[in-house]
C-alpha cells in the first residue's frame, strides 16, 4: 500500500487538512506534474509532464514541450487515461497547485471521465512527494546534461532513460507478458511506457 497527504478543505474550518491518499493496486492512483529541462540558451526551458501511478511507480504517461500548457495536459491525461483502461470512478489524480493542474479544461476532463482529482495544499512544497522524487532520481543521473541542445535531444534522453528504466524489476502480475517492467524502490522509481511528445505526435516504447 503506498500513501501520501494531499490538501482537501474542511467544511467546518475552511482549512486545509492533510488527508491521506491511499492505494493498494495499480491504476488506482496517478500523480501527475511538469518540470523544466534547461535549454541550449540561457533562460530557455523545455517542459517535460510525467504520469505517475504512485502504487508502482509505472510511467504510463510522459511528455516534452516548448511549453507548459493546460491544453498538452489535457490530451496527455486523457491518451493516458484511455490507454490504461480507466474507468468511471477507478482512478483519483492527484497534482500540486499549479496553473495547468488546476486549469478549467483538465478539471472538466477529468470529470467527465469520472476521475476524482486531488491538490496540493497551498504553500506546501512536499504534499506531492513521488512526482518530486521522481523528477529528483532523472536530474541526479551522472549523465543528466546541464543543457539540451534542442527539444529533441531533450526527448530522446528521457525517451531512453525511460526505456532503460522499463526493464530495471520484474513486470506485476497483470502486466507480465506485455513489456513492461517497474520498481519499487526510493533510488529508481521510474518505469515506461509510451512517450507522447507534442500535439499529434505519439511515440510508442519500444
Amino acid at each position: 500500500m503506498r500513501k501520501f497527504a494531499s490538501g482537501a478543505t474542511s467544511s467546518a474550518t475552511g482549512a486545509y487538512a492533510k488527508p491521506e491518499l491511499l492505494a493498494t493496486g495499480p491504476r488506482e492512483l496517478f500523480s501527475w506534474d511538469i518540470t523544466k529541462l534547461r535549454g541550449p540558451a540561457k533562460w530557455t526551458h523545455y517542459h517535460l509532464y510525467v504520469i505517475l501511478d504512485v502504487f508502482s511507480r509505472y510511467v504510463p504517461g510522459w511528455m516534452v514541450a516548448t511549453r507548459e500548457s493546460a491544453a498538452l495536459a489535457e490530451r496527455l491525461i486523457a491518451d493516458t487515461v484511455e490507454k490504461e483502461g480507466i474507468e468511471p470512478g477507478q482512478l483519483t489524480i492527484h497534482a500540486d497547485r499549479g496553473t495547468s493542474m488546476r486549469s478549467k479544461p483538465v478539471a472538466l476532463l477529468l470529470a467527465d471521465l469520472g476521475i476524482e482529482r486531488s491538490h496540493s495544499r497551498p504553500h506546501v512544497s512536499d504534499d506531492n512527494p513521488f512526482s518530486e522524487a521522481a523528477f529528483k532520481t532523472l536530474k541526479y543521473r551522472p549523465d543528466f546534461p546541464d543543457r539540451f541542445g534542442s527539444i529533441e535531444d531533450a526527448r530522446a534522453f528521457c525517451q531512453g532513460f525511460f526505456t532503460w528504466s522499463r526493464y530495471a524489476g520484474d513486470p506485476p502480475p497483470d502486466r507480465r507478458g506485455r513489456g513492461w517492467g517497474h520498481r519499487i524502490d526510493q533510488e529508481r522509481p521510474w518505469s515506461s511506457c509510451r512517450a507522447w511528445s507534442g500535439p499529434g505526435e505519439l511515440m510508442a516504447a519500444s
